[in-house]
């Protein structure tokens, strides 16, 4: 941490040290939990104070009967599950590197993993929130007091804000009960052309799996060999999951194989036990951008999805698709060393993207290389919504300028 970075162990602090930059120098702030999403975006113009939530770490409430807890923002993702645990319950979203992630940050990252095909994501489990705006104000909304102000949703608003609105130090979260069985089935399906096929099947089965996740050979290799097991990956892989009672996830992983058995040249293999919890991961984590040059996050309809594996197999792009929802992460080999080609190589698959009002945002790539990078594409009318929201909470312009919009920079 610079000697610029504040840490303040309460919100109250955390609000004065805010005021008194808005009534000073201004400086940009960028609100931080674990610092895994801080290479998202355009880099923040002038001189940031990154302003750390880790002090703020504390269970204010946690009424297990009703389900909910309430937990300071900087709580890391791991240690809430495992005080979830002992009371037999759980959040069933999978964060990214939850052991160094914060709750807070994952929040305003909207962070998911592959069970948000059957659980959803955080805008379904925050049910209340607190946050600090540019001149040090606290506000909140949701949970059992409500503050809320000028009509905003805020629970919703807040998550996937990316820190721009504000620093986010509290937060009330639905929760759910422990499942007593998890499994997964790692499907290896030959041929491209039948993976509309397969996807279609799935949505008139009588299976419920909560993990629905495509990988062509190059992903579906990452993900095996992130797991260290011996897995076959030369074609495209679906990996569906499910979780339940052991008669109920013992009887859909068989149903499932039957399903699929007549559909080509597939052939699955089930995962139970520490496999099961190796793959699980592996698929959670894959979006981490590790030492790829960029990455890419990609929002798609399910209908597009053949012909956008078939554009990433020839440019040598390793990519998983949330299949269910059409969510894409992507990682460009390393043999690419020049931002420009980089551009090149993502531009058909944006355009597959967009087609259909879906998008293509690189997730994360060298900071010398964003000036030359179209981070975001084309800016539909959603996007001045967002500047509209960003200047009535933050008319200042103190949490993240620039982050999303690089004239200002």
């Amino acid at each position: 941490m610079s000697e610029t970075d504040w840490k303040p162990t309460t919100a109250t602090e955390l609000a004065s040290l805010v005021l008194e930059n808005f009534e000073n120098e201004r400086r940009p702030l960028i609100p931080c939990g674990g610092r895994t999403s801080l290479h998202f975006g355009y880099p923040v113009a002038g001189e940031p104070i990154l302003v750390s939530t880790t002090a703020l770490e504390s269970v204010i409430d946690y009424p297990c009967r009703d389900m909910t807890i309430t937990v300071e923002a900087g709580m890391r993702v791991e240690k809430l599950q495992e005080i979830l645990r002992e009371e037999g319950q759980r959040l069933p979203i999978d964060v990214p590197e939850g052991h160094r992630a914060s709750i807070g940050g994952a929040i305003a990252s909207n962070a998911s993993g592959p069970s948000q095909f059957g659980y959803g994501t955080f805008r379904d489990y925050v049910i209340g929130i607190s946050a600090i705006d540019g001149q040090g104000r606290l506000f909140s909304a949701g949970g059992r007091v409500v503050k809320n102000v000028a009509g905003y949703d805020f629970c919703k608003l807040l998550t996937g804000s990316e820190g721009m609105l504000g620093a986010i130090t509290q937060v009330t979260l639905k929760v759910r009960p422990v499942v007593e069985c998890r499994e997964l089935v790692w499907v290896t399906v030959s041929d491209k052309s039948l993976i509309e096929p397969i996807l279609d099947r799935l949505n008139l089965s009588a299976t419920n799996p909560v993990v629905q996740d495509l990988l062509n050979s190059l992903g579906a290799a990452y993900v095996r060999n992130e797991a260290k097991l011996d897995l076959p990956a030369e074609t495209q892989v679906l990996c569906l999951g499910f979780e339940g009672s052991q008669q109920e996830v013992e009887w859909q992983v068989r149903i499932v194989q039957e399903e699929l058995a007549g559909i080509g040249e597939v052939s699955s293999q089930p995962l139970i036990g520490e496999a099961a919890d190796q793959i699980w991961h592996a698929l959670t984590d894959y979006q981490t951008a590790s030492d790829d040059p960029v990455s890419f996050r990609s929002r798609i309809l399910p209908s597009q999805v053949a012909e956008f594996f078939e554009k990433a197999d020839e440019a040598e792009i390793a990519v998983l698709c949330h299949a269910g929802n059409g969510v894409v992460h992507g990682h460009l080999s390393d043999h690419v060393t020049d931002p420009h080609v980089a551009r090149t190589i993502l531009e058909p698959l944006r355009a597959i993207a967009t087609r259909q009002s879906g998008s293509l945002t690189v997730t994360h790539c060298d900071p010398q290389w964003s000036s030359d990078m179209d981070l975001f594409g084309p800016q539909g009318s959603d996007w001045q919504l967002m500047a509209n929201i960003k200047r009535a909470l933050d008319p200042a312009n103190i949490f993240c300028p620039g982050k999303l919009w690089r004239e200002r920079n």
